[in-house]
């Protein structure tokens, strides 16, 4: 087939969507679409069959009118004088018996992007909040929120949002969350979405019903109740308490830190807590997903802050692999650098140290700072491997960052080793000509002299 330029495409396909012989014919009628589409999403424009396209969604094939409505979406901006047009289309398609195509119609209109559409859109939304068909009301719901971005400026419709508040209590367990999404977007200058005593116990009664997502997103909304008496407050954690066994870790989280807050004045209450998510904890630190992975550490840094070495005995969970990305090596070295303890020191700076020489001078310079982070409390072991690390003469070691702590932060005052190991470093710096690391050195190799008696 010869090149075609983009005008010579747009003529053929328009002639072809206008042949009757290709429009009796389903499958090819469809293919010609397709074609129309995909060079729509390579960059050609084809706003030129605009009133073609519009043309192909008077059918009951569920998958032309998508690609119709989609390549509507695309267009309407760009041609103000043939938008009323997709949009009565559209309308007429709202009230379709089909709750597919409804839903569909609903959908595409909401995502038009021009001004003057929100009266059009409006009273279709409206029907789909009270439509018998479940996606017909998930659709519409969140329809309610795109359509208050589109006219961020306007007033809130306080009748729209009765009518979201009172969807929490429909059926479907999809639209109740997407109502909480909706309110929290509509509402987001008041402060977003109200959990008074009956909308939290209704919710909490609902979680069964949810998928995994729709439980992490109501334990998030259910952070803004405070139960008002003792009884309700150990009514609501035992309702959450299956929860702390979810095979989801966010769902897991999301109840941990539900419980930890609720739970603020009973401290043993917190501690069992810890003691039963420890298990699913520890699994999602090794889960393949770095982004869980990432927000699991994360809980775990935080947890350790309010008990410290609680997963001690799990030190070697937290060792790094050379296969994980940057952030998450990071993340796990601070864990390490609060989990050492008198049984497992040597272990944790054995394996600090061969993070020490690695390809990342970033990483390796973390690993410095963690090692005479630990020095505080370990000083001999660390500083003999800080020693060790001198001689091995590599600049991301004696400087930068990791020098400079070396030489002003370790504890040279409690171990004449420290006065060798810093009088090396300044060597060192002088035969690179590190001026920050010089001075650091200098200070460092004064001090003990300036303090020391007589």
């Amino acid at each position: 087939m010869p090149y075609l330029g983009s005008e010579d495409v747009v003529k053929e396909l328009k002639k072809a969507l206008c042949n009757p012989h290709i429009q009796a014919d389903r499958l090819r009628y469809r293919s010609v679409i397709q074609r129309v589409i995909r060079h729509m999403t390579q960059g050609v424009d084809m706003s030129g069959v605009f009133m073609e396209m519009v043309k192909a969604s008077a059918t009951v094939d569920i998958v032309q009118k998508k690609l119709v409505y989609l390549y509507m979406c695309t267009y309407a901006p760009l041609k103000p004088d043939l938008a009323l047009l997709a949009i009565n289309t559209l309308c007429k398609d709202c009230s379709d018996p089909n709750p597919m195509v409804r839903g569909l119609a609903l959908r595409s209109m909401c995502s038009l992007r021009m001004p003057g559409v929100q009266e059009y859109i409006q009273q279709p939304i409206l029907n789909g909040l009270r439509d018998k068909a479940s996606y017909v009301r998930r659709v519409a719901v969140l329809g309610c929120a795109k359509m208050h971005n589109l006219h961020g400026d306007s007033e809130v419709d306080g009748a729209l949002v009765n009518e979201l508040y009172s969807l929490l209590r429909d059926q479907d367990p999809i639209v109740v969350v997407n109502c909480l999404r909706s309110l929290e977007e509509i509402l987001k200058q008041e402060g977003g979405v109200v959990i008074n005593k009956p909308i939290a116990h209704h919710l909490l009664n609902r979680m069964s019903k949810l998928d995994q997502w729709g439980q992490a997103e109501v334990l998030n909304f259910l952070l803004r109740y405070q139960p008002r008496s003792e009884e309700e407050l150990f009514d609501i954690l035992n309702l959450l308490d299956s929860f702390l066994k979810s095979s989801s870790p966010g769902v897991v989280m999301g109840a941990t830190k539900l419980f930890l807050i609720l739970a603020k004045k009973f401290p043993h209450v917190q501690t069992d807590v810890l003691m039963q998510v420890k298990g699913p904890l520890l699994a999602a630190c090794s889960s393949e997903s770095r982004e869980l992975c990432f927000a699991a550490l994360c809980h775990v840094r935080q947890i350790l802050h309010s008990l410290p070495g609680h997963f001690s005995s799990h030190y070697k969970k937290f060792f790094c692999s050379y296969s994980e990305p940057h952030y998450i090596k990071l993340q796990k070295v601070e864990v390490l650098c609060e989990l050492v303890n008198d049984e497992n020191v040597q272990q944790v700076l054995e394996e600090l140290r061969g993070y020490c020489t690695d390809v990342s001078a970033d990483f390796a310079q973390a690993a410095i700072l963690a090692i005479g982070g630990i020095a505080r409390t370990y000083t001999d072991q660390c500083m003999q491997i800080l020693t060790e690390l001198l001689g091995l003469r590599q600049e991301h070691i004696t400087t930068g960052e990791a020098g400079t702590y070396l030489v002003t932060r370790c504890p040279w005052e409690e171990n004449p080793q420290c006065s060798l190991c810093v009088r090396r470093l300044h060597r060192e710096c002088e035969v690179r000509d590190v001026p920050s690391c010089q001075n650091g050195a200098a200070h460092s190799c004064a001090a003990p002299l300036l303090l020391s008696p007589g």
